[in-house]
């Protein structure tokens, strides 16, 4: 499973990290063959919205050979969503299997139209800004509709990335995972299609 994790200037960098490290066991613990990954960006340098820089290798890379890509949300996907350039380049993604967003990084697959006629959510903040792009904004820590997951504000990309782990192999791999992140929060074995509904 090769990931490209689409990333930008002023991102929210827990939306990235959270799913980034749960997925990223996948590897490490050897239970799924062939799991790499690349940060893209559309410059060679990205600062998020704390002021933290992180360089990127590959700058709008073909999408089109990736097996999952990961959009992060942040203030910038609110304009992105309007960059021609942009959301092209996340349309090379369009035959990609895995296409999943947390918080407002939906806002980008809705614009690209990877969520006509799907379910999906984002950070409670922008449910109305994404109603246009999906059939039903649902509001929940985590919804899944095919192989197109989204989650929700920030702190959900963790539970996301361990949703997405337990989706490609089994509740005891995520439970070892959970362990290993020391994260008793997420609840194995219960890959409904609306995850985490909102009280």
């Amino acid at each position: 499973m090769k990931i490209a994790y689409v990333l930008f200037d002023k991102m929210t960098t827990l939306d990235f990290v959270g799913f980034y490290d749960a997925v990223s066991w996948l590897r490490i613990l050897n239970v799924k063959e062939g799991v790499s990954w690349d940060l893209c960006a559309n410059k060679d340098e990205i600062t998020d919205d704390r002021g933290m820089t992180i360089k990127i290798k590959h700058i709008y890379p073909d999408l089109s050979g990736y097996d999952l890509i990961f959009i992060p949300g942040g203030m910038p996907t609110r304009e992105l969503r309007y960059d021609t350039k942009f959301v092209s380049w996340i349309q090379s993604a369009h035959d990609v299997q895995y296409k999943v967003s947390v918080c407002t990084g939906a806002l980008l697959l809705g614009a690209a139209g990877f969520l006509n006629g799907k379910l999906a959510t984002t950070n409670p903040s922008a449910y109305d800004l994404l109603t246009p792009y999906c059939s039903e904004v649902v509001k929940a820590r985590i919804v899944r509709d095919g192989d197109t997951f989204t989650g929700g504000g920030v702190s959900a990309s963790i539970d996301l990335g361990l949703y997405l782990v337990e989706s490609l192999t089994n509740a005891d791999v995520v439970k070892k995972v959970q362990k290993m992140m020391d994260y008793p929060y997420y609840r194995a074995g219960n890959l409904t299609y609306v995850f985490m509904p909102h009280e």
